[in-house]
């Protein structure tokens, strides 16, 4: 009599062609019920080993992780089953980034149970030292201190899964020496700075984009995701209520960032009177539709490019697309809104996040607010440059702004071929070739420079290289033995064939 087989084991059996099977419950279903899996072998050795592999693909993923198992494993394991379900699809990519980049390449191979905190502390310096693997003409070759910040707090919230899951005593990374947090410099537009922008941006054919954005402080997900119902014409109701973002060149559509960033916003009378005007133009159910592709919006990489054009030509310093979002909140503040307004026109969670952002703002408004109290109850004192004496003078009224006589850039048309250069910020040009492969694609390259002078004259060797990288690739496409891509190194994928 055969020996019986404990349960969850799976039985093997000899069928009638000759063959071995073997079969396991892997499950159970909704009402109950077993679900089993089958692997099929010509001999019973073969077949036990096929349904031990079996087993372990089906094996619950908590009973598969052990203490001296690679931290590199255990960093994926956490990610695919603790992190990713619950973020975003571009929030995935920045942590796949993290941890597939430099995360396991660095420090993957060292046991979970076996991480010290050392370990982590030398691979946050050289993060900061040499950690960058793209870019490195244009950012240098360490990592910002805000990235590797990103890296520890991955590697943080995985150790701390880790000891809720009884495979490590104590998070290695607690206590770790980290660069120091640095907030992102606000910027915000001078009136006349909008005012130029606004010129500029209309003879680009930006003008109703930007000027609902500065209107209403919208994020740029949001903004670019609007379609024509969500705004009521009659009563000036705008309904935000999703965002698009680019995961990897396609647009995906979601709902906004936070349960407060779904929100009704009034509009202004005249910029109602624009947007009715701009929709006689416009041929989409996208309030701002793609150029290029049809039934689809602008991306929000294409509308930060061109902000940071309109900018340059009405000689604006030169801000990020959340900067508009704070010129628009600034603006507001100082033209009286209360700041629990703001905050649910902006979609923040609460009047104190508000109130952290801007606290510089609500200060001075603070400061205004007690000087009109303390001339309202007469204690302020007589300002010397009275007409009379004992007589106040009235407070100086709030200066008018003037009107700009700013004409819009038109610019010189640059000659085909000769690429391109736009200025990032105020110490940094790029210039950009795209030319048309013999793929019939173009693929495109980039030099930086600190000055406009320098970067043309990178660009232009930049642009004498890839034609005679073309003509290679034409030849080698020519006499079959390439695609007509660029090779591999430059920019590009590999142009040979594989034999």
């Amino acid at each position: 009599m055969a020996k019986r087989r404990k349960n969850g084991e799976g039985m093997i059996r000899k069928r009638s062609d000759g063959r071995w099977e073997c079969r396991v419950v892997v499950g159970y279903d909704d009402k109950g019920l077993p679900i089993t899996k089958n692997v099929l072998a010509h001999t019973k050795t073969e077949c036990a080993e096929k349904l031990e592999k079996l087993k372990e693909e089906y094996r619950p993923p908590s009973t598969r992780c052990k203490p001296d198992m690679l931290f590199g494993d255990w960093v994926e394991f956490w990610y695919e089953n603790y992190s990713k379900p619950a973020i975003r699809p571009l929030t995935q990519r920045n942590y796949e980034n993290r941890i597939y980049g430099h995360i396991i390449p660095e420090i993957g191979k060292i046991p979970l149970n076996k991480l010290t905190q050392n370990d982590l502390q030398q691979f946050y310096a050289r993060l900061k030292r040499n950690g960058r693997k793209k870019y490195v003409e244009k950012y240098g070759t360490g990592l910002s201190d805000r990235m590797v910040r990103a890296c520890h707090a991955s590697c943080r919230m995985a150790l701390e899964k880790a000891v809720a899951e009884g495979l490590i005593r104590v998070n290695p990374a607690i206590g770790c020496k980290l660069p120091p947090k640095k907030a992102r410099e606000m910027q915000v537009l001078t009136r006349e700075e909008l005012q130029r922008f606004l010129i500029q941006a209309k003879f680009e054919g930006y003008y109703e984009v930007f000027l609902l954005d500065l209107a209403t402080g919208l994020r740029r997900g949001e903004l670019m995701a609007l379609q024509w119902d969500d705004l009521n014409f009659k009563t000036g109701v705008l309904n935000v209520n999703k965002q698009v973002y680019d995961v990897r060149g396609q647009l995906q559509i979601s709902t906004p960032k936070t349960k407060n960033s779904v929100r009704k916003i009034v509009l202004p009378p005249a910029v109602v009177a624009v947007l009715r005007e701009y929709k006689k133009t416009v041929n989409s159910r996208w309030m701002f539709p793609s150029p290029v592709k049809e039934d689809c919006p602008i991306t929000p990489g294409v509308v930060r490019r061109r902000l940071q054009l309109i900018l340059e030509h009405a000689g604006c310093k030169h801000v990020r697309f959340h900067d508009l979002r704070h010129t628009f909140a600034t603006l507001a503040l100082e033209n009286g809104m209360d700041v629990k307004t703001l905050s649910a026109m902006l979609g923040h969670v609460s009047a104190a996040t508000t109130l952290d952002i801007y606290t510089h703002i609500t200060d001075d408004m603070r400061l205004t607010a007690a000087a009109n109290i303390d001339r309202g109850i007469g204690k302020a004192a007589p300002q010397e440059d009275a007409s009379e004496p004992g007589q106040e003078t009235a407070p100086a009224q709030a200066e008018k702004p003037r009107m700009t006589d700013f004409k819009p850039y038109v610019g010189r048309k640059r000659r085909s071929g000769t690429g391109c250069v736009s200025e990032i910020n105020d110490h940094l040009f790029e210039g950009r070739y795209s030319p048309k492969w013999p793929d019939g694609k173009k693929h495109a390259r980039n030099v930086y420079a600190h000055t406009r002078e320098e970067c043309e004259e990178k660009l232009k060797v930049l642009i004498v290289e890839m034609k005679a990288e073309i003509a290679e690739a034409q030849r080698l496409k020519d006499l079959g033995e390439g695609d007509g891509r660029p090779l591999e190194g430059k920019g590009g994928k590999r142009t040979r064939k594989k034999k």
